[in-house]
């Protein structure tokens, strides 16, 4: 059993089980998927300010709380006693490109060249990191939610907002991967 969950699983399996999660919040209490809401939800608990986009009943939605616990805590136990023995498998071509672009080390999920802690507090991090996670923080906000509520749940509920958010997801992912990370990496 340990072989099985330490080995990365077929893209149909997990697919297919994250599609499993829209229905089943459905049928035991019409929830919705989604994961940025979660960091509104523990505003609202934490801040006593009056900010009225924090003043509603945040217990009501409380269990997306222990929902995205749940996968912080399926991370540590997968990182600490299933983690994968074999390096991250990355495509010829994909590592060429980010050779290119000056990334040298895969041996981890993430490259140390770019999100490592000793690039924290370099341009390198401020623009990744900082600057990126503030983008995303605005995005998510601007799009009334993140691309896990518009693109799995939102468009399994054949929402009309959704799609439009999904397709601006892509497009910007587009933009961003084959035309401004090459002119950020330029900078360095």
């Amino acid at each position: 059993m340990i072989e099985i969950l330490s080995k990365p699983w077929p893209w149909y399996v997990g697919g297919a089980l994250v599609g499993l999660v829209v229905p089943t919040l459905l049928l035991i209490g019409n929830r919705s998927f989604g994961i940025s809401s979660s960091l509104r939800h523990m505003c609202a608990a934490c801040m006593p300010a009056k900010i009225p986009f924090f003043q509603y009943n945040w217990k009501k939605e409380s269990w997306n709380l222990f929902f995205v616990f749940g996968i912080f805590l399926g991370g540590i136990i997968t990182a600490l006693f299933f983690k994968n023995p074999e390096p991250v498998q990355i495509s010829e071509s994909t590592k060429t490109y980010l050779i290119e672009l000056g990334v040298k080390d895969f041996s981890g999920i993430l490259p140390e060249d770019i999100f490592g802690i000793d690039q924290i507090f370099t341009l390198k991090g401020l623009i990744f990191l900082v600057f990126g996670g503030f983008m995303v923080g605005f995005g998510t906000r601007y799009a009334g939610g993140c691309t896990s509520g518009h693109s799995i749940m939102g468009i399994a509920n054949m929402q009309w907002p959704s799609l439009v958010a999904t397709i601006a997801f892509m497009v910007g992912g587009i933009i961003s991967t084959w035309f401004i990370i090459p002119q950020i990496f330029k900078l360095f």
